[in-house]
C-alpha cells in the first residue's frame, strides 16, 4: 500500500508499484515508451490553448470529460517519453469521479522512482500534468453540482 496519507486509486496504485519494481532507470524508461505506445490517439481540435500543459518543455496537451459521474481523460506530446508520463497518468485516473481525482496527492510521483530517472524539467512537466488534470477534474466537479 502506498505511503500517502490518502490510498491511491486501484489502477494508479498497480502502475506505481510496477515502476517501483524497475530498479533499473533504463527499464522504467522503456516502460514509460510502453505506456506511450499504448496511447490512444487524441483529436486534433483537442490540442488548444486551454488543453496545453504550462511548464512543459514539450507540448502537451490534456482534455477531460465527464460520463455517467466519472472522468474520461485524453492527452498527447511531441515527445515519447512525455507521452508514456501522460499515458500512465491517463490509465491510472480514467474512469474515476472526480472527487476520488481530487484526494491523489502528487507523493506518488516520487514513489515510482522516475524522478531520478527524468531530467528536473521532465520531472517538473510531470506534476504539472498531474496539476492539470486535477484541476480539469474540479472544473467538472463543479459543473455536475452547478
Amino acid at each position: 500500500m502506498s505511503s500517502s496519507s490518502t490510498p491511491l486509486p486501484p489502477k494508479l496504485d498497480t502502475i506505481v508499484q510496477k515502476f517501483k519494481r524497475r530498479e533499473d532507470p533504463k527499464k522504467r524508461y522503456e516502460q514509460l515508451l510502453w505506456y506511450a505506445k499504448k496511447l490512444e490517439a487524441m483529436p486534433e481540435e483537442g490540442k488548444i490553448a486551454e488543453n496545453k500543459v504550462q511548464g512543459c518543455v514539450s507540448q502537451v496537451y490534456i482534455t477531460a470529460n465527464l460520463q455517467d459521474g466519472k472522468v474520461w481523460y485524453q492527452g498527447d506530446s511531441d515527445a515519447q517519453l512525455v507521452k508514456g508520463l501522460v499515458a500512465f497518468l491517463i490509465e491510472g485516473l480514467n474512469g474515476l469521479p472526480p472527487a476520488e481525482i481530487l484526494q491523489v496527492t502528487p507523493d506518488f510521483i516520487e514513489e515510482t522512482g522516475l524522478k531520478v530517472s527524468l531530467t528536473p524539467s521532465r520531472a517538473n512537466g510531470f506534476y504539472n500534468i498531474f496539476q492539470l488534470m486535477k484541476q480539469k477534474a474540479l472544473g467538472l466537479q463543479l459543473e455536475m453540482s452547478a
